[in-house]
């Protein structure tokens, strides 16, 4: 009688082996050494293990394949979120097909086109209209990852107001800089729109007027390094930026140091993610660590359970917790622990 209670990760655990190699020599697809798939068949035939019904639900679906709709696959942040959507996919056996819109005029009806091909979407936020969200939920089930669906249509997002307003608390109150930019552009993405609100709201709080706007630049390192060109060759210039994530935080530090300014005496950097490289540069970044792979599969799972069980499916949204992270970029000891907000 096989073991419905073993999960596929508990498998590859005892197998040592992957996930996905679990899913190959169950499945028969892929290849595989020989000794890895013997492994794999003691590990199963010893537990007993049986796929799980949401495996079994997708093979029986129209196509056994899920769509991830990105705007682009620039940056680690991307990277972080197909892995974490595979690791529920894939035990699954659906198959993950990614599109790329860059945010074209088509994107709406490309997103529809993928939609009659697959068998769920995770649609990144601000990626299509929200008239397309809602024409696509009618097609197949439809999760939103960072940022929030319109109607019935659920979400998976990170927490940024409740980190962003800690941060920049922390920025002018501890260390006393009362004179902050923000660089991103909160036009057409739900996260930096949320994290500029709460720069903001964080200034009030404390009675400290806030610029009057963003430096809005793309969320790419290179563009970084173009808004430290435009903010750091002025005088004054400000004593601390504000980024909206890593990579354009990494960029104005490479702008910084190219410079001769030194970080964080002369100016405080900040950024958001926590992605691998923000403890690794010197001075290593002050930011805030959000679930990047959590997110997404997060929202694999939401997407599998409706297309298995559409009873169970869910309408509301899910948000998860993130965590300040401070280290030498803000002029604090490395690797402090702030506190994290909660979902």
């Amino acid at each position: 009688m096989g073991n419905s209670r073993l999960t596929v990760r508990e498998i590859a655990r005892l197998a040592g082996v992957s996930v996905a190699t679990v899913s190959r020599v169950s499945n028969g697809t892929g290849q595989v050494s020989e000794e890895m798939r013997r492994r794999v068949l003691e590990a199963i035939e010893k537990h007993g293990y049986r796929p799980d019904h949401l495996g079994r639900a997708l093979a029986a679906g129209r196509h056994g394949a899920l769509g991830l709709v990105f705007p682009g696959l620039s940056g680690p942040y991307f990277t972080e979120l197909i892995q974490g959507f595979e690791s529920e996919a894939v035990p699954s056996r659906a198959s993950v097909h990614i599109l790329c819109t860059h945010l074209r005029s088509d994107s709406d009806q490309q997103v529809l086109e993928m939609g009659r091909r697959v068998d769920g979407v995770a649609v990144i936020g601000g990626t299509i209209s929200e008239l397309a969200l809602l024409r696509l939920a009618e097609m197949v089930p439809v999760v939103v990852v960072a940022g929030t669906g319109p109607g019935a249509v659920p979400s998976v997002r990170a927490d940024n107001a409740g980190s962003m307003a800690m941060l920049t608390r922390h920025l002018l109150v501890e260390h006393e800089l009362t004179d902050l930019v923000f660089v991103g552009n909160p036009e057409g993405s739900p996260d930096v729109s949320e994290r500029w609100a709460a720069f903001l709201a964080a200034h009030r709080s404390v009675g400290v007027t806030p610029p009057a706007a963003p430096i809005a630049v793309s969320m790419q390192q290179a563009d970084g390094v173009l808004a430290a060109e435009q903010l750091l060759r002025g005088d004054p210039r400000p004593a601390g930026v504000v980024c909206a994530n890593d990579e354009i935080a990494l960029g104005v530090l490479v702008g910084a140091l190219g410079r001769g300014l030194r970080v964080p005496q002369d100016v405080v950097i900040t950024g958001f993610d926590d992605a691998p490289v923000a403890a690794l540069v010197n001075p290593a970044l002050t930011t805030v660590r959000q679930p990047v792979r959590e997110l997404a599969a997060e929202a694999a799972r939401l997407i599998l359970t409706a297309v298995s069980e559409p009873e169970r499916a869910s309408s509301g949204d899910v948000v998860l917790p993130t965590e300040l992270v401070l280290r030498r970029s803000c002029g604090c000891p490395a690797n402090l622990t702030a506190g994290g907000s909660g979902s």
